[in-house]
Order: C-alpha cells, then structure tokens, then sequence
C-alpha cells in the first residue's frame, strides 16, 4: 500500500475515533488505571510479601521501585515511537507484554524472579502510558473538551496511585500474587475492545527516527536513576561506584540535549524546556508525586506495622486519600480558568506540605479524624497541582508532537514515583536502622535482619516470641516511627519549597 493509498485509511480511523472520543476516553483511563495502581499496589502488600518471600530490605526496595524506574527511561522511547508508527499498534503491544508479566509475578517464588517480572511490566506500562495522553489530545479536537479529558486522565492518573493500596488491601488478604493476577482477566477485555475502538495515528511526513538519541536518552535517564538510587541503599555497589553511574547518566543526558539540539528533525523537541512554565509543570510533575508515592509506601507500612491495622483495615483507613485525589482532579478543571496556574499550581503543593505538618507536631495514631484530614489535604494539593502542571504540558505542542510531550509529563510522573520510593525509603531506612538497639533474647542474626525494615523485625519477632518478641516489635515500631519523622520533614521542606519556586517563577495569568 502506498503513502497515498494510507492516508484516507488513517483519516477514516481517526475520524471514527473523534466519535467516539468518550469511549476512547473510557478505555484509555481504564488502561491507565491498571498502569498507576501498580506502582503502589504493593505498598499494603509489603508484610505479607515479606513473610512470603523473605526479601532483604534492599530486595524489597527494588520490588517496589523497579516498575517506576524501568519505565521512567523507556517513555520518550515508546512516546516518540507511537508517533513515528503508530499509537494504537504500540497500545496493543503493551497489552500483551502487560498480561504476561502479570501472570509472571503472581507466580514468583523468589525475590529475584518478582523483581524480573516487576521490570517487563514496566516495559509493557511505558509503551502504553503515552499513548493515553497523546490519544486524548488527538480525538479531542475543542480546547473545553480537552481540558474536561485532561482533567478526567490527571484524576485517574493521581487516583490510581491513591487507590493502589486500597486494591492491595482487599487483594493481599487471599493471596499477596492476586494483586497482579487480577490484571489478566481485565487485559483480555481491554484489548479486544482497544482493538475496536482506538484511532490509528501515524506521522504523515517522512521524520526519520533517530535510534541514537532514543538510546541516549534510555540509558541516561536509567543510569540517573539508578545510580542515585544506589547512592542512597548501597545495595548492588558501593558508594563511589554508584556516584560514577550518576554522572555518566547526566553526561548521557546531557549529549542527548545538545544533540537534540542540532538535529533538524530531533526526536524530542527539547526548546520546549526554554518556556518557562513548561519546564516548571515539568517540575511540578516530579516533585508532586515524589513526595506522594514515596509517603504513600511509609504511611502503609505505618498504619499497619505501627497500628497494627489489618491490609485491609489500613487500606480503608487511607480511602480519603483516594477520595480526595479523585475529587481533586475533577475539580481542578473548573479551579484552574479561574485563579490561573501559577496560584493553582503553587497552592496545590504548598496544600500537601501544611497536611504534612500535624504528623510532626502530635502523635496523630490517637486523632484518626486528623489522619483522615492529613490524607484528604494531600490527595486533593498533589491532583490540583497535578492537573495544573498537565494542562500546560499537552498546551504547549503540535499534536504531531504530542507523544514526545506526554513522554516527557510522564517520564516526570514515574521519576517522581520511583524516585519518591528509593530516596524517601533510603532516608527512612538510614533514620531507622541505628535508632533499633539491641533486645535481649533476640540472636544477633535475627538483630540484622530486623534492622533491616520495619516489616523484617515484625517478621524476627514472630518467630522469637514471647517477651523478647513483643520488646523488639515495641523498639522497632518507635525507631520506625521517629524515622519517619525525618522522612516527612524532607517531604515539607522540598514541597515547600517548591511551591515557592512555582509561585515566584511562574507569570501571573
């Protein structure tokens, strides 16, 4: 078939797209939704996973934080891609690599083979995560329609990270590998129906695809965050090795920028990052759902290794959460026309960092109307803010460029999210550790291992028992405790200042 042949084909698919554009929503939502809720559905999930599998504490780290951190690195690949070939075709795709990696970690028997399986379900989330923004922007055509998606997708994206914890919750109680089987059954739906309803998108001019660069900026973006990541837990290599990888990560990255530059069809349009409220939504992105996912995980394993909540308990009890992200997004749509983005964005953060704060000054375990207060505050500041940052992004391209900006809105959101995990979680491993003493009765082995996580001494001190049990759960559950203190004082001081930047940065709308 022939570029003349195609192009009427493509027109006729995108305009039933266009009709269709609020199924099209649906279905890119509900994929969207299935990607998000696994970078947190293991957050509840961590002790029965721990008592499972016996991880170590850095074992347990990466887990969590490879699904983020494989697909940080891959989404200006696959977002460039969709442009270049085709969304859809890279939609189908990702739903097949997605179904089998979540067969592939229900049936893990080791912490190496979850980590593994964690990694290819990154590669099939990045192929399709892009797509479900730059899709939106191609069938929504009229700016107020858009805004609504837009609003809509934010919602979902933010409330999906929210609402991970609640499905572990309910999930973990049968069996801790439900939590990724139930995304089989809901794949075999979405696909045929994704099939069906999904527009094509192809480039119509002859860009040619600059393998260089997307290698580039794979491996940069990769060695960036897994250096840093190593840097904080020591867990594969030691601390200089680890700041050598960093490094070679900024100097990729920085390669990739000035090739970019220099190219006349460059893969990612980085002049975007010269407007200035482009690179501060950019931010915005990052930092909002660092401090959320990365609290997010702590304040799991508080409510039940602290509290002594059950998965389930623990997951209704940070419901307002989700509730309030849910709301957030919606609500954005119609808060941002009218006070602008800098006072939206700036008031979204600094709205997470004053619900952090009564967690510093009083014991809030006692006040659980407080806790509920502290968790609406949060999800509502990051979505607002969230929505905010999202809306100047997709504004600020051609819609043939529409990949690439989504890519680079979501390489922030999942940098954000497996950041948040790897350097909150070493801050509060770094607090916790020397702050466990020694119990008597408890072998120096069994010391190590408790020192180790919150979840590892729960685990020592059901298998000591008795009175030098109960004493290391008690030590264990303050050293956690104070050391998430420090983690939350981070959190303030980096939201806060950051809601500053955005607010003395950004012009007046």
């Amino acid at each position: 078939m022939t570029v003349t042949q195609a192009v009427p084909i493509v027109k006729r698919a995108q305009r039933v797209g266009n009709d269709n554009r609020w199924a099209v929503l649906v279905l890119l939502c509900l994929s969207l939704l299935l990607i998000t809720v696994d970078a947190t559905v293991l957050h509840i999930a961590v002790p029965a996973l721990t008592a499972a599998l016996e991880p170590s504490a850095v074992q347990l780290l990466w887990i969590i934080d490879v699904y983020s951190l494989i697909v940080a690195p891959l989404l200006i690949l696959f977002g460039t891609l969709g442009d270049r070939y085709g969304r859809k075709r890279l939609v189908l795709t990702g739903f097949v690599i997605f179904g089998v990696a979540s067969a592939l970690a229900s049936a893990a028997t080791t912490p190496a083979m979850l980590i593994a399986a964690r990694a290819l379900l990154g590669v099939g989330g990045a192929m399709i995560m892009p797509a479900t923004l730059s899709i939106i922007r191609q069938v929504f055509t009229d700016r107020r329609e858009r805004a609504v998606a837009l609003g809509v997708w934010s919602a979902v994206a933010a409330g999906g990270a929210a609402v991970g914890p609640l499905v572990g919750g309910v999930l973990v109680g049968w069996w801790w590998g439900a939590v990724f089987l139930i995304n089989v059954p809901i794949l075999l739906v979405l696909l045929p129906a994704a099939a069906r309803l999904l527009p094509e998108s192809r480039e119509r001019g002859g860009r040619r695809w600059d393998a260089l660069s997307a290698a580039l900026s794979v491996f940069g973006i990769l060695a960036l965050a897994f250096g840093l990541k190593e840097a904080g837990s020591g867990g594969l290599m030691p601390f200089g090795a680890a700041l050598l990888v960093f490094s070679a990560g900024v100097a990729l990255l920085v390669w990739f920028v000035r090739r970019q530059s220099r190219l006349a069809a460059p893969l990612l349009d980085v002049g975007l990052f010269r407007r200035r409220e482009f690179t501060t939504g950019v931010a915005g992105v990052l930092l909002g759902v660092f401090a959320l996912v990365g609290l997010q995980l702590m304040l799991a394993q508080y409510l039940q290794l602290v509290l002594g909540d059950s998965p389930l308990q623990a997951a209704v009890r940070m419901l307002p959460l989700v509730v309030s992200a849910i709301s957030g997004g919606l609500a954005a749509a119609h808060i941002l026309p009218r006070i602008g983005m800098r006072a939206t964005m700036s008031g979204g953060l600094a709205l997470v960092a004053l619900s952090l704060s009564p967690t510093l000054t009083w014991g809030v375990e006692g006040h659980p109307v407080m806790l509920a207060l502290c968790f609406v505050g949060i999800g509502f500041g990051v979505q607002v803010a969230l929505l905010a940052a999202s809306d100047t992004i997709m504004s600020a391209c051609p819609e043939s460029r529409a990949g690439g900006a989504a890519a680079i809105e979501e390489t922030a959101y999942e940098l954000g999210a497996g950041l948040g995990v790897a350097v909150l979680g070493t801050i509060t491993t770094l607090a916790y550790s020397p702050a466990l003493p020694a119990v008597p009765g408890v072998p120096e082995g069994g010391m190590d291992q408790a020192r180790q996580s919150l979840a590892g001494a729960a685990h020592v001190a059901d298998q000591v028992g008795g009175d030098a049990g109960r004493e290391l759960l008690g030590a264990a559950r303050w050293a956690f405790v104070n050391a998430l203190h420090t983690t939350v004082v981070v959190s303030v001081v980096l939201l806060s200042l950051t809601a500053l930047a955005v607010a003395t940065l950004l012009r007046r709308d």
